[in-house]
């Protein structure tokens, strides 16, 4: 069995897709005799603002799933802001591996997700110091997204990211990526077959599963309308003043209510101008607990994931696709590429909409309340494919062969 540790400023109980998907990979290797360790800051995002219990402290060490988890200080600030956010990302970057190093003790194996990209900073270091192999995750080709986005438009932090990216993934032991679409651009960019591989994301298919709707309505206190969820992240890449939009086309139906379950650096502006127009068929609820999440998706009649019309996200697959497959429930779908494919063609689970289109966005959610056997049907094939195929125990049988495949080709080069 081999020493693990992951590097990522998001963990649980963040409630954030980079959080679960770390934790979630961490605690099965955990469980299957593993020694993991997790290398993070104080859980703080999307708002920036230290949850309660971690305030007022430099270093904390505990243990969550049998994972031991070592959180150390790092600049905290909300999700908005490039600035800001790169200062923030960039002082996690250099202070985990200069206060971690020594508490981390010696793996024999590093995993980072990207984004953030400067944590491949951390990584390097990391591994440097400690001999060791890293694998470098890519959830999403940085800093491209954040240039189609309009987020980054200075040159020369540009070129810099570039140069880090690039470099970052040439060190490397293996570059995992989390979608088709992102391994074949990789390729093209001409990395080798042998130092990339597939690993999509995933979902705990026991924690998601089909619930009783009345009784998860009488859990939340939620009312018999037909309800239209998104849960997630409410930022810049998710376009969802679209669905303030759609809702305002719907507002004659009185039966169908949207509910927008998360936290981000759009939402203020969103509440805004839902209360501005009067879009009364709209209700803001703060996050749940992620143990709660199955139960919000049970209490829905449709759930949603949407993203704004840019190309990179093309090759997005979002983690609350599965969990309300997971969950039975059918989907619609705002989102190009790969996860239409995977959705709509394969598993029959979804609606497609053109992102960024109220009007088709609209129609669609009229469609499933008119035609409850199609939701039914979604959602049955929905929960199907999603067992056979992300399921985070197969997912992770599969990383851990990985793991074992980097480790010994590391030691085998050393002792040469």
């Amino acid at each position: 069995m081999s020493h693990i540790v992951f590097i990522s400023p998001y963990y649980v109980p963040e409630k954030a897709a980079a959080a679960v998907c770390v934790s979630e990979n961490a605690k099965r290797l955990a469980q299957k005799g593993h020694q993991v360790t997790v290398l993070t800051t104080f859980p703080n995002y999307p708002t920036g603002i230290i949850f309660p219990e971690y305030r007022k402290k430099n270093f904390t060490q505990e243990i969550i799933d049998q994972v031991r988890v070592i959180r150390i200080w790092s600049y905290a600030t909300a999700n908005e802001g490039i600035l800001l956010r790169l200062l923030s990302h960039l002082s996690f970057a250099l202070l985990a591996p200069a206060f971690g190093a020594a508490k981390v003790g010696h793996p024999d194996c590093i995993i980072v997700q990207s984004p953030p990209l400067f944590d491949a900073i951390a990584v390097r270091l990391l591994a440097w110091w400690k001999k060791c192999p890293f694998i470098f995750m890519v959830s999403d080709l940085w800093p491209e997204s954040a240039i189609q986005l309009g987020m980054l438009k200075n040159p020369i932090l540009i070129a810099l990211a570039e140069w880090l990216e690039w470099s970052t993934y040439q060190r490397a032991q293996l570059v995992w990526a989390v979608t088709e679409e992102m391994k074949t651009t990789l390729l093209q960019r001409g990395l080798a077959p042998e130092q990339v591989c597939l690993l999509t994301n995933g979902v705990d298919t026991v924690k998601f599963h089909p619930m009783d709707q009345q009784d998860a309505r009488l859990a939340l206190g939620w009312s018999d309308h037909f309800i239209v969820l998104y849960a997630g992240t409410h930022g810049l890449s998710h376009g969802l003043m679209t669905v303030l939009e759609a809702a305002e086309l719907l507002l004659a139906h009185t039966n169908i209510h949207f509910v927008l379950m998360g936290d981000g650096a759009e939402k203020e502006q969103l509440v805004v101008q839902a209360r501005q127009r009067n879009i009364s068929n709209v209700t803001f609820i703060d996050p749940l607990p992620h143990d709660m999440v199955p139960i919000a998706i049970a209490a829905s009649d449709v759930c949603l994931a949407h993203t704004r019309r840019i190309a990179i996200f093309r090759g997005m697959l979002p983690i609350k696709m599965y969990e309300a497959m997971a969950c039975g429930k059918p989907l619609i779908l705002a989102l190009n590429g790969e996860a239409q494919r995977v959705a709509v063609k394969e598993a029959q689970a979804a609606l497609h909409v053109e992102p960024e289109h109220a009007g088709a966005l609209a129609r669609s959610v009229l469609i499933l309340y008119s035609q409850p056997e199609l939701r039914r049907e979604l959602g049955l094939h929905g929960r199907s494919y999603v067992l056979s195929h992300y399921a985070y125990d197969l997912l992770v049988d599969r990383l851990d062969e990985k793991i074992a495949q980097v480790v010994d080709a590391y030691q085998r080069k050393r002792r040469c």
